[in-house]
């Protein structure tokens, strides 16, 4: 038996002795599935590892950083704020693109993106220097 395994052994049969690794709570249920179809097989254990670890791939975290300035854009009432959001997600969307050498299903939604840009032109207050 080589060290470490050793070294796991005793971990393991200090905290079934501590009664930190109770049997019940997974007793005749299946153990949560995670969908990794997408990953390559030979990334799959690297990527369990770095999640677990609390690291997440880059795409994850640009995906992630999308999906939160869409929800403040669509939360945002002030024009000019909304409009900042939005230079934000398209220079994010940008750098997404050129990354993987082609463009993202999100700068694809036209329909989306021409009825944010006509609420702001709608929602806009006429400015002193267009009287």
């Amino acid at each position: 038996m080589n060290s470490i395994a050793f070294i796991a052994e005793q971990k393991i049969q200090e905290a079934m002795k501590k009664g930190d690794l109770t049997v019940e709570r997974w007793k005749n249920r299946p153990l949560p599935m995670e969908d990794d179809s997408l990953v390559p097989d030979d990334l799959k254990m690297a990527y369990k590892i770095l999640k677990n670890s609390g690291y997440l791939p880059p795409e994850i975290e640009e995906r992630k950083e999308v999906k939160r300035l869409e929800e403040l854009i669509a939360a945002t009432e002030d024009e000019h704020v909304r409009l900042k959001q939005m230079k934000k997600l398209s220079v994010l969307l940008m750098k997404i693109d050129a990354r993987r050498g082609k463009t993202s299903n999100i700068t694809q939604q036209d329909d989306y993106y021409r009825m944010v840009v006509e609420k702001i032109s709608l929602n806009a207050k006429p400015s002193s220097s267009s009287k």
